[in-house]
């Protein structure tokens, strides 16, 4: 079967089917066209009461990811052909697990229970385990504040796979980029990707031209400090003058020396914060977590 082009006139007749043979609020709703793109079913479903997805034949597993995510209760309002025309039909999403997308066609996912808020440091319980040692949610969410992450911002996450995990939720409509030297940590990334449904990530072992000529450029670097981070800054540089740095290190002189580094780079606006953060524990005793230092720059735009 021929796949469809999902232009604006056939959104639009969509939209209009719906419309006019639902009492459905259409008001709000989220589209996203997966054709196009990769997008993150399940994180859009699980933030809008009201989901239209267009989609091409031949994906099997999209309505068992949105069960598997707990998304069973939702009801997926479509028809049986590839065209907004004739009955429509609705059943819940665990109804639906054994079903595919058998042609391509727009489709309503309603979530009552949706809350359209930002999920901003995830616990770590929420992560695969792995070879990875998590940084804490209280610095996870103090990193991504000082990132200003945008729904449409392409990301370059080098050495911080929950941070790579939490941007791809926040920027739906962008791509991260995420490094691991590790084959190790890039398997337990993969685990994740997966069990955040997520398809906005690429995973790459390394930096440089040949290995990024074929993604997204970023505007936005995250790293973790290492012997490498002045190559993997020009690099990035190099690919994107007007790139944005965002750096964590839990080493004093390397917090030390680093706006120097970065000022040689050409960026500019260096700030250096330290982030402290203490437990209190149920019987009464202070455990006090690693306290990083966070440098943020900015590049001249001159």
């Amino acid at each position: 079967m021929k796949q469809q082009i999902f232009t604006n006139e056939v959104i639009l007749s969509w939209l209009q089917y719906f419309a006019k043979n639902t009492m459905l609020d259409l008001e709000h709703v989220k589209i996203i066209d997966i054709t196009k793109k990769n997008k993150n079913v399940v994180p859009t479903v699980e933030a809008h009461k009201t989901t239209m997805v267009f989609t091409n034949a031949g994906i099997d597993d999209i309505f068992y990811r949105l069960w598997d995510a707990g998304l069973g209760e939702c009801e997926v309002w479509y028809n049986e052909g590839s065209d907004p025309s004739g009955e429509i039909l609705h059943k819940q999403v665990k109804d639906m697990i054994d079903r595919g997308i058998n042609a391509s066609a727009g489709m309503l996912i309603l979530n009552p229970s949706a809350r359209n808020t930002a999920k901003i440091g995830l616990s770590n319980e929420m992560f695969q385990r792995g070879s990875i040692q998590y940084v804490g949610s209280e610095i996870r969410a103090i990193i991504l504040n000082k990132m200003q992450i945008a729904p449409q911002d392409d990301i370059c996450v080098i050495g911080g796979e929950s941070i790579a995990i939490e941007a791809a939720l926040m920027a739906p409509e962008g791509s991260i980029i995420a490094v691991e030297y590790s084959r190790a940590d890039r398997a337990t990334l993969e685990d994740n990707v997966e069990h955040f449904a997520l398809h906005n990530i690429h995973i790459v072992d390394h930096v440089d031209k040949e290995s990024l000529k074929e993604l997204p450029v970023p505007s936005l670097v995250f790293l973790v400090a290492s012997a490498s981070t002045s190559q993997e800054l020009a690099c990035l540089k190099e690919l994107n003058p007007r790139i944005n740095a965002v750096i964590y290190t839990l080493d004093f002189k390397t917090a030390a020396t680093l706006p120097d580094t970065l000022t040689s780079l050409g960026f500019t606006d260096i700030e250096t914060i330290q982030v402290s953060v203490a437990k209190l524990s149920s019987r009464g005793t202070y455990k006090q977590e690693p306290a990083p230092w966070i440098l943020t720059a900015a590049s001249n735009n001159d």
